[in-house]
């Protein structure tokens, strides 16, 4: 007897729920730490609020924050972890309905595969096109437009993800060989990533000068660093729940979600 989705959707819940806490933990150990030195740059600015003026940013003048950073970090986390049962469920959902049109070895490979599309094309594509910036980079008034970029080449990554298997199987339905059909694949991939690079506006926001090089790279590693962690965990453990309670050679039920 197969899994019903709700099983399957339990199974998401709870490999989010570790995605979370594993994300809140590379939040903590890596991502702090570079936060707290571009703060340190924030309060030069407050210091010297002539540099802050040539920098084109306001100063702060040396005002107390409405948050403790350590509530602030708590919060994060929290919101790590709610991110990742979110995740979670949609993982869960989109796998159980595409199961049979995942490649990978039984249900963990799947699994493997549907993370690495995931991480691919809502985390790495928007991270090349609009980088993170650390507290001591941007200018408020542009928030609205960075949002709609990173939104825009988000679901045009989504968009790559759905269109490469429609052609995949149309390929596969005119007989194309794997071999052939693996190269056009790639081709269109890395054409249409390339399209949405060129095509689609970057960042409104430019990098004072007062930020060193290194503290904006380092934050924007320790970022992707975190969005892997999740979306590596969510595969590992969505996959080994799957595999734990699946037998290799028996098929999970159609759902309907």
């Amino acid at each position: 007897m197969g899994l019903s989705f709700g099983s399957v959707l339990r199974r998401g819940v709870l490999a989010g729920v570790s995605a979370g806490l594993a994300a809140a933990v590379v939040i903590w150990l890596v991502v702090e730490p570079v936060i707290r030195r571009a703060l340190a740059v924030e309060d030069l600015r407050s210091v010297h609020g002539g540099q802050s003026a040539s920098a084109g940013l306001p100063a702060h003048g040396g005002e107390e924050p409405l948050v403790s950073r350590s509530a602030q970090v708590v919060g994060g986390a929290v919101t790590a972890v709610l991110v990742g049962v979110a995740v979670g469920v949609i993982f869960a959902v989109v796998f159980a309905r595409m199961r049979e049109r995942l490649a990978g070895r039984g249900d963990f490979g799947r699994s493997m595969v549907l993370a690495t599309i995931g991480f691919s094309a809502v985390s790495l594509l928007p991270a090349l096109k609009i980088p993170s910036n650390p507290p001591a980079v941007g200018d408020p008034e542009t928030v609205g437009r960075r949002t709609m970029l990173y939104a825009v080449v988000l679901l045009l990554g989504v968009a790559i993800a759905l269109l490469v298997p429609v052609l995949d199987r149309r390929l596969a339905a005119r007989g194309t060989v794997p071999s052939t059909r693996w190269a056009v694949d790639v081709v269109a991939t890395v054409a249409l990533v390339v399209l949405v690079l060129v095509l689609v506006p970057g960042s409104p926001d430019t990098v004072p000068a007062d930020v060193p090089a290194a503290l904006l790279w380092d934050f924007r590693l320790a970022s992707l660093a975190q969005l892997a962690t999740m979306w590596l965990t969510l595969g590992l453990v969505f996959g080994l729940l799957m595999e734990r309670v699946v037998p290799p050679k028996r098929a999970l039920e159609p759902v309907a979600a």
